[in-house]
Formats: C-alpha cells, structure tokens, sequence
C-alpha cells in the first residue's frame, strides 16, 4: 500500500484538521515518516494545477477545496469542509455576534479554541482583542460561503443550535 496515498486519503476524507499523532494513530505510519509526506502532499497540491490543497491550522493538517475552485462546486456538498463543531461554533457567532470567545468556550468547551482558529484560517470569522479575551464576528465571506444572505444564514443556524 502508498503511505502517501493513505495518508493523503485519510486527511481528504477527515471532517476536521488532524495533528500529526492522530494521522499516526490512523494510518499505523510511524511519526518521523509524517512529516516529509506532510510537506510532498503539500508541494504536490501547490505545485500542480489541483483542486485541493493541504493546510496547516493550529489544530493540525486538512485538505480542503482551493479557493479559487469553492464557489464552482459549493452545491455539491455545502458545509461538507465544517465539522460539527465548527458548524456549532459558527451558529454561536453568527446569532450573537459580537460575541466573545469566554461565551463560546462556555457553550462549546476547550474545543471551540480550535474551532474558532479553523474558522478565522477559512475566512469566515475574524477575531479582535479585547482584554484577556477575543471578541469574535462573522466575515464578508461568511455570507459567500453559504450563498445567502447573512439573514437567512442566521435564521438557519439558529434550528442548529
């Protein structure tokens, strides 16, 4: 079996980003190995005229569809490159923004720490400092993402919370 392939297959096919160990775990590949197919999964998806690419969010690795190609195959599969958790997290911010992070750790716990850097990293909720906590709201591409206008994305987020 391709180590790269398998490893590129189980990051294609993961709702969320994966670190490194769990990538371990996952396909029985050993650590050391990772991290350079990490880096030639990268260069190939960068490099060549592909449809994905590999990123690097601070919970860990995940393919998703390039920008440039994401508005042409949305139907396809909306909200397929959310996890649950994001998709939860978002909901938060959308219905109450401005919201802060403190009220989306309360609802969501230490999770919604990565849910929120994956959601600020694909462009649909920015951050701003205030204090000790983070004030969070949605973006101009939030509302592209969904292909809606903000008002019927909220009231649809607002069944899923």
């Amino acid at each position: 079996m391709n180590k790269k392939a398998l490893l590129e297959a189980a990051l294609f096919v993961s709702d969320k980003p994966l670190s490194v160990q769990s990538l371990t775990r996952i396909t029985k590949i050993p650590e050391t190995e990772i991290g350079k197919m990490l880096d030639e999964i990268a260069d190939d998806t960068e490099n060549e005229d592909r449809g994905v690419e590999l990123i690097e969010t601070p919970v860990g690795f995940e393919m998703r569809i390039k920008p440039e190609y994401r508005d042409n195959v949305a139907e396809l599969a909306p909200f397929s490159d959310l996890s649950e958790g994001m998709m939860r997290t978002l909901a938060i911010v959308a219905v109450r923004q401005p919201v802060k992070q403190s009220v989306i750790v309360r609802y969501q716990g230490n999770k919604a720490y990565g849910y929120i850097a994956s959601l600020e990293e694909k462009g649909l909720v920015k951050t701003e400092k205030s204090g000790r906590t983070k004030i969070i709201m949605t973006t101009p591409d939030f509302e592209k993402y969904f292909g809606k206008s903000s008002v019927e994305v909220k009231k649809t987020l607002e069944e899923k919370l």
